[in-house]
């Protein structure tokens, strides 16, 4: 028996040991070719695609559209999967991938109906773009059949390959819509069911401007506090029950999707050249969203192109770099670019069938539209989407332009015409100007609103009007500009672009500030600002919850220790830091959750709101209004004191195995965690496909911006003209495969905060594109 036990045992292990082996070969199959040649008739002229030793594809083109053949090409040996990942994404075809846990997403992005038009889109595109879209799709398409074996993500879930179309570029570009207006639509459903729920005070009270402002020319909103509105009155008397438990209800902490940038004039650099700085905030994941690359080919009269910096996998532009006289960058506008219509009872509606295909089958989607767009439905009440991202001038390839252009003024020209989610377009040139400019797709219409507006004061019919110049700013008095979320342009301005999610504006005076302390910067100046964690807007809740906690001093003697040692800083060692930050979040949690347990009931929350809540909870913690009390709740000193110990305590059921505070240091609590697709569902996987784990550091209120998978997907900063000082860092590597030795590649510097270089290193591999007669 025992005998027969061993040979079984044998036989189990060499199973094991094939299947590891077969699973190694058939990765190593999968891995692309990076030198030697291939031979195609997609191009006029060879190129060539070299790597350095972070994986940068270098490319050398006889032309602009060989240049992106070949970029398509680098991004479909690197990045096809995570290329497919994002146009299914926005089309909503993700199920057909994972199945039925992905029907619910896709149907939030069938209600878009992306697909569709972006293949109209495309079909209206000037000839120029749509052949260097098609280029690139060819070049997309000739790397896939290059490969031996599809990329591991395909074999485990069995599925295959769909070649790469021109428009599926432009549904990459509807990603981004998503991510960075996604929040802009939330936010002014949540205030319209607010202000129908507990009335304009209230919706006042929570959007009130708060201290924190920052514009370039230094306007202020007024900032005078609204009353504070009944909450009680407001509340149905199972609602009012339910308010005992307010220490139960979480109000989700909001991804802040953003960016910082800034730039300084030549007056304030040694060499003449003006800087700027770029860090784009985005979700972290394995690959990481950007790809370095650098473009070298002619332009239309013979003149060299050289262009350096980051690309979209699934689009042929640089979307941030610099070509040796100009340097861009952006930050999402967070101007207001959607309206809510509130439909009447006759309203004409049609009812359309969106097929959601699965691995086995397909569901139907029933999506109602109207005259202004896809209806959604609140009760008995039907509103309808206007957005920007629905219009026929939301998307095109405007943006590769820049890759051309010499000079800040003719930059600031070309960015009205920018098919992209509207941005903050930070310039600088190396004749010393800077400069800021609202860029992107801008509606035309006024009358912007926080809430839902009557159909007859819909205007959606064209662009934003050309000779109707977008805010912008260009060597300002001071030479120094900045933007970071917040609002950026006059008081005057903001009232024709209106708000849709702007940041509270601690970034950006934080920011501002650093910049006020100089009066001459080179790039380590910068990068210093980039990684500046110091808790500069914490400061009145330590002092607060320091002052709460002295009420009972022995019982919080371990507590105040840590709190007057945080450093007044977001750093890795600081547990102060971790129990400040926490209280906060506790205690908004406890004075909103009326408000949060309403809009749960009706698939709505605070969240979009959370940012803007600072203003109103001082409010409420100074005049302590008794009716926003939980019935078993003596005052507001107990509720604080509460708030304080749950979060405390939570964060020590998670973190600490013996109860100590000193196991709660920010570093651990928010520890860098970037990880791939499959190994979030399979964590087996996790050594192999994610990131090393990294102690984390920084916050969402001051410059260095971090949460565990999300903060600073790239930091970019040049001089342009200077370019072998810039500096591009990136919180990952080039390529998607894990066997790759650019998988990893650049993730260690970005995690020291070491200063990689934005120019590519010694071409270590190189694979030459040769034009053949034959067909692909």
């Amino acid at each position: 028996m025992l005998r027969h036990l061993k040979t079984l045992l044998l036989i189990l292990l060499s199973l094991i040991f094939l299947l590891v082996v077969g699973v190694y070969v058939s990765l190593n199959l999968s891995l692309p070719k990076l030198s030697g040649e291939v031979p195609t008739s997609q191009i006029s002229a060879k190129t060539s695609i070299g790597r350095d030793r972070l994986g940068t594809a270098v490319i050398h083109a006889e032309n602009r559209q060989d240049a992106a053949f070949a970029l398509g090409f680098a991004h479909g040996q690197d990045r096809f999967f995570q290329m497919d990942l994002l146009r299914r994404n926005s089309a909503g075809e993700l199920a057909e991938l994972f199945g039925k846990p992905a029907v619910k997403l896709d149907e939030s992005r069938r209600f878009h109906q992306l697909r569709a038009r972006a293949e109209q889109i495309y079909r209206r595109l000037p000839t120029a773009q749509q052949q260097l879209l098609q280029r690139y799709a060819d070049g997309v398409n000739r790397a896939i059949a290059e490969q031996s074996l599809p990329s591991f993500e395909y074999l485990l879930t069995r599925a295959k390959r769909q070649p790469w179309r021109p428009a599926d570029s432009l549904l990459v570009i509807y990603s981004m819509y998503l991510d960075l207006q996604g929040n802009t639509l939330k936010r002014d459903l949540t205030l319209e069911h607010i202000e129908r729920r507990f009335g304009t005070g209230m919706r006042a009270f929570i959007t009130q401007t708060s201290n924190y402002q920052a514009a370039l020319d230094d306007s202020l909103f007024p900032s005078d506090p609204p009353a504070i509105p009944k909450v009680s009155a407001s509340l149905s008397p199972s609602q009012k029950q339910s308010m005992a438990s307010t220490l139960a209800v979480t109000i989700e902490e909001p991804v802040e999707v953003g960016s910082n940038n800034w730039a300084v004039t030549g007056k304030m650099t040694r060499t003449g050249s003006a800087m700027l700085s770029d860090d784009m905030h985005l979700s972290f994941a394995v690959p990481i969203i950007w790809y370095r690359a650098q473009l070298n080919y002619p332009d239309g009269d013979g003149r060299a192109v050289q262009v350096t910096g980051v690309s979209l996998p699934g689009a042929p532009a640089i979307v941030v770099g610099s070509n040796g006289k100009l340097a861009w960058g952006f930050t999402n506008a967070y101007i207001d670019t959607a309206d809510w219509v509130a439909l009447d009872k006759d309203e004409p509606l049609e009812v359309v069938h969106e097929i959601i295909k699965l691995p086995k089958g397909e569901q139907d989607y029933p999506l109602t539209l109207s005259r202004f767009g896809p209806v959604r439905r609140l009760g008995e009440q039907a509103y309808a989407l206007a957005w920007v991202a629905h219009q026929e001038y939301a998307v095109n390839m405007e943006l590769m332009a820049l890759e051309q252009i010499d000079n800040v003024p003719e930059a600031m020209a070309k960015a009205s015409g920018f098919g992209i989610p509207v941005q903050n377009l930070m310039l600088a040139d190396d004749k010393g100007h800077a400069a800021w400019q609202l860029a992107g797709a801008v509606p035309a219409r006024t009358n912007t609103s926080d809430i839902a507006l009557p159909g007859e004061e819909i205007v959606w019919d064209k662009w934003q009007e050309r000779d109707e110049a977008l805010p912008s700013l260009q060597d300002p008095m001071s030479d120094r500009l900045w933007s970071a979320n917040a609002r950026v342009m006059s008081t005057q301005e903001a009232e024709r672009y209106g708000d849709g999610g702007y940041a509270l504006g601690a970034r950006s005076a934080q920011i501002r500030d650093r910049l006020q302390e100089q009066e001459l910067f080179d790039e380590s100046d910068f990068y210093r600002i980039q990684l500046d964690n110091q808790a500069r807007f914490y400061r009145p809740w330590q002092a607060y919850l320091l002052e709460s906690l002295m009420r009972e001093p022995k019982r919080f003697a371990k507590d105040i220790v840590q709190l007057r040692d945080w450093q007044e800083c977001a750093c890795a060692e600081s547990v102060g830091f971790t129990l400040v930050k926490a209280f906060r979040s506790q205690v908004l949690d406890s004075a909103f959750a009326p408000v949060e347990a309403e809009l749960n009931s009706a698939q709505l929350s605070l969240s979009v709101l959370k940012r803007y809540l600072e203003p109103a909870i001082w409010q409420l913690l100074k005049q302590q209004p008794a009716d926003w009390l939980p019935q078993d709740v003596a005052d507001w000193d107990e509720l604080v004191i509460a708030s304080y110990v749950s979060a405390r305590d939570e964060l020590l059921n998670e973190y600490s195995e013996d109860g100590e505070l000193s196991a709660l240091n920010w570093g651990r609590v928010n520890t860098l965690t970037i990880q791939h697709p499959f190994s979030r569902q399979f964590p087996l996987l996790s050594r192999w496909l994610d990131m090393p784990k990294v102690a984390g550091f920084g916050d969402t209120f001051m410059p260095a911006v971090q949460r565990k998978s999300f903060g600073a997907s790239q930091r970019f900063i040049v001089q342009p003209g200077y370019e072998e000082r810039a500096i591009m860092a990136l919180p990952g590597g080039q390529s998607g495969h894990p066997l790759s030795k650019y998988y990893r590649a650049g993730f260690g510097e970005y995690a020291r905060g070491a200063a990689t270089p934005l120019l590519p290193g010694e071409i270590e591999a190189r694979l030459t594109l040769m034009p053949s007669q034959e067909q692909d």
